[in-house]
């Protein structure tokens, strides 16, 4: 059954609260974790949201795209009984959804998801084998960056420091085509006493830094490829000094040219492809 669509002519209708504002990165944090949603944004989005099983809160969408976007969400509510079937359904001109959203939404489709409880690290460390460890990555579209790397090249799951962005944020979503809903990922507490929960796992915490005493990756010995624990840090800083000292080795993307790194997404593309490469036949 297709779902009843609702239109909207005044941006500010209480109706499409979840969506006011959506470019203000201080008032979303400060509204969607502590409400319990999150922001999908594109119709490729939606379906893998609902197809992993999240609960729908509503949609709101371009006038033009009722159809297609009804469509997409009927089938993925039958092939997902009860991922949000009866949700409301709200359209609108794309001058409605700017003043309402603060941005063009020129892909026209927006849907509002009702979050799940968050795993521990022990439940993700559980069921994994390569696992990427994100310090203090606060920028939204390297972590969408990274958990898209980390589902296309192998690696399991994502631990995230406490201050690292929240990999729901709309940006992070959108970036990583919605992979973050593939890739199993929890906070790590406290930090960086809780590296030592990672190591009790099996796993070898492998410190990514261009330190020019760092052991290029590709040399890392058979026991620390075994079950590897990735350790990534922020843009310029990188990872501190406390972090690499609890990890088991440094490791090093050997440059050339005079380039001293790479920015943390694609360093953590190669990085996962060099510890994955043999995990198809390993697995």
């Amino acid at each position: 059954m297709s779902p009843t669509v609702t239109t909207i002519t005044d941006p500010d209708d209480e109706r499409i609260a979840d969506y006011r504002a959506l470019t203000d990165v201080e008032l979303r944090t400060r509204w969607e974790p502590p409400n319990g949603l999150f922001i999908a944004e594109g119709e490729l989005v939606l379906r893998r949201a609902l197809r992993a099983g999240y609960q729908l809160r509503s949609v709101l969408v371009d006038a033009k795209r009722v159809a297609e976007v009804a469509a997409a969400v009927d089938e993925a509510a039958v092939e997902e009984a009860g991922t949000g079937a009866d949700a409301p359904f709200y359209a609108g001109t794309q001058d409605v959804l700017e003043k309402a959203t603060g941005f063009h939404v020129h892909r026209g489709v927006l849907a509002s998801f009702h979050r799940r409880p968050p795993a521990s690290a022990a439940e993700v460390l559980a069921t994994a084998r390569r696992v990427a460890i994100l310090e203090d990555v606060n920028n939204h579209t390297n972590v969408g960056a990274i958990f898209r790397g980390a589902a296309a090249l192998g690696m399991d799951a994502v631990l995230l420091s406490p201050s690292c962005a929240d990999p729901l944020y709309r940006r992070s979503v959108r970036v990583s085509m919605g992979e973050v809903f593939a890739v199993p990922y929890a906070r790590l507490e406290p930090w960086p006493a809780g590296l030592d929960t990672v190591r009790e796992a099996g796993f070898s915490v492998l410190a990514l830094t261009p330190a020019p005493d760092a052991l290029p990756i590709q040399r890392l010995p058979e026991r620390h490829r075994h079950r590897p624990a990735l350790l990534l840090g922020a843009e310029g800083a990188g990872l501190s000094w406390p972090a690499q000292e609890a990890s088991d080795a440094r490791v090093v993307i050997p440059m050339h040219r005079g380039v001293d790194s790479l920015n943390v997404a694609a360093a953590a593309a190669v990085a996962f492809w060099e510890l994955c490469r043999d995990a198809g036949r390993e697995d």
